[in-house]
């Protein structure tokens, strides 16, 4: 949270369409915060895109895709969400069509447990690069706290729930483990 993940997603696409390439962008359905099918920044950059959900299979969406006009790039917001299938669909995208896919999203939930997506994608994934913020103390932030409505940490809850800022925190390990006490 806060690390200016989807800023950067945007970036890479804004890059790729400058140079006149065709990028396909792709975002949860569960995430609505800005409306379905919008990948946007906290910084107020946003940009269409289309969805996933658990049901659908990524690599016939990218394929169809790719055949209409030939893509240079796939980007993925919400990468948490997908599930380990979307995650080996994605490598058969890289690896059949020659397509790059660049995923961006949360390693550990609220309860620092790894989303199913998460986990499939730091096994599979041919290079990984971590977008860092930072807690309040200056230190490396590499934990997410979820708030109640009285800005208490919550110990328990579905591990998918949309949030921002008003829902979560990012926290180095020493205050997520102070705040969970």
């Amino acid at each position: 949270m806060n690390a200016g993940k989807s800023t950067l997603l945007l970036q890479v696409a804004h890059n790729y369409e400058e140079r006149g390439m065709r990028v396909y962008l792709l975002t949860s359905k569960l995430d609505t915060r800005s409306g379905e099918g919008v990948i946007a920044s906290r910084i107020g950059v946003k940009h269409t895109s289309d969805t996933y959900a658990e049901e659908d299979n990524v690599y016939t969406k990218i394929k169809e895709q790719h055949t209409k006009a030939p893509l240079s790039c796939v980007l993925i917001d919400e990468a948490h969400w997908l599930s380990p299938e979307h995650v080996h669909q994605l490598t058969d995208i890289v690896d059949e069509l020659g397509i790059p896919v660049m995923c961006y999203g949360l390693r550990t939930d609220f309860q620092g447990k790894l989303f199913p997506g998460s986990q499939e994608l730091l096994t599979c994934a041919d290079e990984l690069r971590e977008i860092r913020t930072i807690c309040h103390c200056g230190k490396k932030a590499t934990m997410v706290l979820r708030l109640d409505k009285n800005g208490k940490a919550l110990k328990e809850g579905p591990q998918n729930q949309v949030g921002g800022n008003e829902s979560y925190v990012s926290v180095c390990r020493k205050h997520w483990k102070k705040a969970l006490q």
